[in-house]
């Protein structure tokens, strides 16, 4: 009788009931979603075409500031701070190595407009490059004559400087000479004997 008793005192209603076909159509409208989202993310549109990669028509600039002095503050805007100031990126790079680095990289050349890909040259670019070159060639042109000339020149000029070497050597020995040669007063070499073999003149 108790064992019936304490049955009807249990509170069961605060378990909640699990309705099985309910969850499985929630996961099923999740997952549809999901691929829906996944295949949007995938069509956004067409893809961006950058143009290749180009040569710079511009010399880079690292030397203008070189051993010059500056005055930090932290609340001078980006491009009077110490550094190398990219006007592209909107950035500041703390030395010329990193500049570099941060110029030729994938991000900067992004912001230009262009991949990290190289347009392949044709042979007809190929020859007008080497014709290019050979006009600039031209004028300063270059046979075995001038370089016997230079040669024979460049010998002279080695055995210019061996002379001028040796003569050097030789006026320093003979500067050392005189340095090292004591001077000494005639009449006491004369006494000392020193005087040397001279015929006496009468």
């Amino acid at each position: 009788m108790a064992s019936s008793n304490n049955a009807l005192g249990v509170d069961n209603t605060f378990r909640k009931k699990f309705d099985r076909e309910e969850y499985l159509q929630r996961a099923r409208e999740r997952e549809k979603q999901e691929s829906e989202g996944r295949s949007k993310s995938k069509a956004k549109g067409p893809p961006v075409q950058r143009k290749p990669l180009k040569h710079r028509d511009y010399e880079v600039d690292l030397e203008s500031r070189l051993g010059k002095t500056q005055v930090v503050t932290p609340v001078a805007p980006l491009s009077q701070q110490a550094g190398y100031y990219c006007s592209v990126c909107e950035c500041v790079v703390k030395d010329s190595a990193n500049y570099l680095d941060h110029i030729n990289g994938k991000k900067h050349q992004r912001a230009l407009g262009m991949s990290m890909r190289v347009e392949r040259a044709t042979l007809q670019q190929v020859q007008e490059r080497f014709d290019q070159l050979k006009k600039r060639k031209a004028p300063g042109s270059f046979s075995e004559q001038d370089l016997d000339e230079r040669i024979i020149k460049q010998q002279e000029e080695e055995e210019e400087r061996k002379r001028q070497r040796r003569e050097r050597k030789k006026e320093k020995k003979k500067e050392k000479a005189a340095e090292e040669e004591p001077e000494i007063d005639p009449d006491v070499a004369a006494m000392m004997g020193f005087g040397g073999f001279r015929s006496s003149k009468k």
